[in-house]
């Protein structure tokens, strides 16, 4: 400004050019705008820029701040961590120690009046060294994975630090009764009583192997201390004591019995396969079959054909593959998984309901019947066999034993025709001393039905021969060629056997001395059973295979002879002789079936020559003897009378 207004020269030498018309124009006068204009621009861009740079300065200085905070933060957490680290360190060192859990709780609110602030925190309540403690849980450790009756270790501060679960071994139980909430009442040692919680754990394993979860009569492993029942044992209470199956036994695998088979059907299926026929006459299922009779004649066998005759029937009747059935080719195919199949069958393992605690038994028999009830709830024919039934229900009061019957029968009454209905089972009874089973057993409306199974005569024993000499029995080649072909090589092995074993003249092998004075002779036909038939075959069986190895595997050598059979029929008869029981003859006589009349000795001739003896003494007791046996001997060409004594008879002696 000074030098513009100091200068009046200057002012005056421009004053002349500005005005002078050749030097000024318009367009210099635009250009000399736009210079003032960007330049007031530039002005503006510059001071802005300071402003930004002055602002970027402050951020810089805030970030280094926080930058340093930062690092003070992270060194501090490191610091953190490294404690943390060597606290949780000093918790994993060992010695640990062991304890229950008996479950956890989670952190809640505080309720006011009943617990302090403290009692609020999360925790795991364990028992150890018999004390109830609630402890901490590391925060390794993950809540969900606990439950209760699961095994921990402890640090010293005790603190939960592992989780190593149920224990694999402790104490059985037997579940009475199931509770809501998984809490079960369960027998223990004896008569105790207890009620425990059964872990989910003990129910995901049992759903994951397949089982029913906790019922009545199972067994169930069980920490007493913590009140919890950590496992379901797949072993029930009726799988102790019975044989729970659906049989594959028919009909036509036994021989000689065609006249109890008869019966029992009659009995047994035709109530069941025609049951509205039954209910328009007013008739009822029988509750109960008695088998009786000698040993080994076939009474488990008519026991287990009839459940099988059930289901096959039940099976046809909806159109169903019958039990048992397989397509060729295939193991195991038609099978029914349990509690789809047609009919079960318990076999009662007698023995081992007796228990030395005052009404264990009587409970062991409550449950079987439970079972058996709930099997037949659905529909599914189950029959109960009590094999060698005098061994579990004697007369009441005989004082042959312990007198445990007063209880044990009462119960098996009360299951029969108590309040609970029976309807689809049906009790089978076996037994060789009918005569010791209590009489109230006995009477119709129990055991409705008795069908004595005699041994068999000689048409029974060759039906049994020929089930056991089937098509699969290897023949020698010689007995072959010389009848002809198979069938005629069967028949002439039973025939001859048959001939050994009742012979047109009968020889006692045994003589019975009874209490009056006369005499029975036992002959070999008297050993007879289906049992004793089958061992003959067996034992010719092996003897045949011990030929064919001395020969030299020679197929020439191979396959039964008649020579196996009858040396095989001489040795098991032999093995009957020795096993007499002559300390207490008349209790073996009654076994058997021998006699009812009273056996006071038992004498072995040695040989049947023994008894013809010489001299007129001899003959007349050979008379005697051949005349008391003949009967046995030759029953299948006679009939007996009706009332004969046991053994006395071939024939079957059925009463309904």
């Amino acid at each position: 400004m000074s030098e513009q207004t100091g200068n009046p020269d200057n002012t005056a030498q421009s004053s002349p050019a500005q005005s002078s018309p050749a030097q000024s124009s318009p367009a210099q006068s635009r250009e000399a705008q736009q210079q003032l204009q960007r330049l007031q621009q530039a002005h503006r861009q510059l001071d802005t820029m300071r402003s930004r740079a002055k602002t970027l300065e402050e951020q810089l200085q805030t970030a280094g701040r926080n930058n340093q905070r930062m690092a003070d933060l992270l060194e501090t957490t490191r610091n953190e961590i490294s404690q943390l680290r060597n606290a949780l360190q000093a918790d994993g060192q060992a010695p640990f120690t062991f304890g229950t859990v008996i479950g956890y709780r989670p952190e809640h609110p505080q309720s006011e009046g009943r617990e302090i602030e403290a009692a609020t925190v999360a925790g795991v309540d364990i028992l150890q060294a018999g004390r109830k403690l609630r402890v901490s849980l590391s925060p390794l450790i993950s809540p969900e994975q606990l439950q209760a009756g699961d095994e921990v270790l402890l640090n010293e501060n005790f603190t939960v630090v592992a989780i190593l679960g149920a224990e694999r071994t402790g104490e059985l139980a037997r579940v009475k009764e199931v509770l809501p909430d998984s809490r079960l009442v369960i027998i223990s040692r004896g008569e105790d009583e207890r009620v425990v919680t059964l872990t989910e754990a003990a129910t995901a394993a049992a759903q994951r192997e397949g089982l029913h979860s906790a019922r009545v009569g199972d067994a169930v492993m069980v920490d007493l201390r913590t009140g919890t029942a950590t496992e379901i044992v797949p072993l029930s209470e009726v799988e102790d004591v019975v044989l729970e199956e659906s049989p594959d036994v028919s009909y036509s695998d036994i021989g000689g019995l065609a006249e109890q088979i008869e019966a029992i059907r009659d009995a047994v299926e035709l109530p069941f396969l025609h049951a509205d026929l039954y209910k328009e006459h007013g008739l009822r299922a029988p509750k109960g079959i008695l088998l009786y009779g000698p040993p080994g004649c076939g009474k488990t066998m008519i026991a287990k054909a009839v459940a099988s005759s059930l289901a096959s029937s039940g099976q046809a009747a909806r159109g169903e593959t019958g039990a048992g059935e397989k397509p060729a080719g295939e193991k195991g195919a038609g099978e029914k998984p349990a509690g789809e199949k047609g009919a079960f069958f318990l076999n009662i393992k007698g023995p081992e309901l007796l228990n030395k605690y005052v009404g264990e038994t009587e409970r062991h028999i409550r449950v079987i019947f439970s079972r058996a009830r709930e099997r037949a709830s659905a529909g599914q024919p189950v029959v109960v066999f009590f094999d060698e039934m005098e061994a579990l229900f004697r007369t009441r009061g005989s004082g042959v034993s312990s007198d445990v019957e007063t209880t044990i029968v009462p119960q098996l009454l009360a299951e029969i025709d108590g309040v609970e209905s029976l309807e689809n089972v049906i009790v089978i009874g076996a037994s060789n001393r009918e005569d010791m089973i209590d009489p109230a057993i006995l009477r119709p409306g129990r055991l409705d039905v008795k069908i004595r199974v005699q041994r068999p005569g000689r048409e029974g024993a060759g039906e049994i021969l020929g089930i056991h000499l089937g098509s699969e029995v290897p023949l020698h080649p010689d007995l072959l060629a010389a009848h002809g072909d198979r069938s005629a090589a069967v028949a002439a092995l039973v025939d001859a056997l048959l001939d050994r074993l009742f012979p047109a003249t009968p020889q006692a092998r045994l003589r019975l001395i009874h209490a009056d004075g006369s005499q029975t002779g036992f002959q070999a036909a008297d050993f007879m059973s289906g049992a004793v038939l089958s061992n003959i075959v067996d034992r010719a069986k092996k003897a045949a295979i011990k030929d064919f190895l001395r020969a030299g595997t020679d197929p020439s050598q191979k396959g039964l002879t008649r020579e196996h059979l009858l040396a095989a029929a001489e040795e098991e008869l032999r093995d009957q002789e020795d096993l007499v029981n002559t300390a207490d003859p008349q209790a073996w006589a009654r076994v058997v079936g021998a006699s009812t009349s009273p056996v006071v000795r038992i004498e072995r001739p040695g040989a049947a020559a023994a008894y013809a003896g010489a001299g007129p003494e001899g003959s007349a007791e050979a008379a005697a003897v051949s005349t008391a046996g003949a009967g046995r001997g030759s029953a299948d060409a006679a009939g007996p009378a009706r009332g004969s004594a046991p053994g006395s008879s071939q024939d079957a002696e059925v009463r309904g």
